[in-house]
């Protein structure tokens, strides 16, 4: 089969599509043939081995692969699993034993790792979705327990993670504020921030309270955090990769002195999250947002352009795909 693989840390030009022997499904496992994986930050300081702890021990040796979610369907079960049947259509993510490599033809999963994909949903645009939306769900529903009539802050809110943040936030019934720079400002007005502000003009001591505030950025936490109103809740999905000691050190020492929280957590979603980001999108309350497809020949470019910056969205690779399509 055809996978994303790099034969050396580097930068994404180290990245070409080569090939694998295809897998088989065991007792209780699911072969999926892949439509589209989506890219993630995660994967980039993977390959660029800023994170060698995890990619050394999780993992084979080189070559190795990228990618986290998928949306596909389902190509063989190696037994019976109610509920599911051979050409359905799935989406879901690797476990996190796994580590990468859902950017490929084939990938084998428990059925706890995938959910059916929302009816209509182009398997496609679908792939930008099981990685982000599972994350925003666990962070504004589990972790900051967001309600009704809350203000809710989302910083970097036409990212990935944070043009989820700012729909679900609104489906939840919260007033939201989205930081976003100036070209994006009526992007996420669109997606449903009750009020958005350019960040490189809006700095935390011009805004108010919040209740939660989520943070895909990484950086400033402290001052971030000041803006919680008593009892608020701050989430963190991301750190500055230049400072992660340090801001690992600060989140751990919110646990301890003062009542304003700063949260973070390791994601490994399983069933019921796919299944209740299913639900949220068939209901309207999200839509995946996808700011440009690439071909699994181009992953490298996928890559880059996410380094880059500037995507609204999410950046997909489709594994059949020829060339690269813009929809943003």
């Amino acid at each position: 089969m055809r996978a994303a693989l790099y034969g050396s840390y580097g930068s994404p030009e180290v990245l070409y599509e080569g090939t694998l022997a295809k897998p088989d499904a065991g007792p209780g496992e699911v072969l999926v043939r892949v439509h589209a994986a989506s890219v993630n930050g995660g994967e980039l300081m993977g390959r660029a081995g800023k994170v060698r702890l995890v990619t050394g021990l999780a993992g084979r040796g080189f070559p190795k692969r990228t990618g986290i979610d998928f949306a596909g369907e389902v190509a063989a079960l190696g037994s019976p699993v109610p509920g599911l049947a051979t050409g359905d259509r799935v989406w879901g993510a690797l476990a996190r034993s796994q580590g990468f490599g859902s950017a490929a033809e084939f990938v084998v999963v428990r059925p706890r790792q995938l959910a059916l994909a929302p009816a209509g949903l182009d398997l496609v645009r679908a792939a930008a979705l099981p990685g982000v939306g599972t994350t925003v769900i666990t962070a504004l529903r589990d972790k900051a327990r967001l309600a009704a009539g809350e203000r809710l802050l989302v910083r970097g809110a036409s990212g990935g993670v944070g043009s989820v943040a700012v729909q679900l936030g609104r489906a939840y019934g919260a007033h939201v504020t989205a930081l976003a720079s100036a070209k994006n400002l009526g992007f996420v007005r669109e997606l449903g921030a009750d009020e958005a502000f350019d960040y490189t003009t809006t700095g935390p001591a011009d805004l108010d309270r919040f209740d939660v505030v989520l943070d895909t950025v990484g950086t400033e936490l402290s001052a971030f955090r000041r803006l919680l109103a008593p009892g608020g809740r701050m989430v963190a999905v991301t750190f500055d990769a230049r400072r992660m000691a340090a801001s690992l050190s600060y989140i751990m020492g919110s646990t301890v002195f003062g009542s304003r929280r700063v949260r973070i957590f390791s994601g490994n979603p399983g069933h019921q999250l796919f299944a209740e980001l299913t639900r949220l999108t068939q209901s309207g309350a999200i839509r995946p947002v996808v700011d440009s497809v690439y071909p699994l020949a181009d992953v490298a470019g996928a890559h880059r352009a996410l380094e880059a910056g500037g995507v609204r969205g999410k950046l997909v690779v489709d594994v059949r795909a020829s060339q690269v399509t813009e929809l943003s």
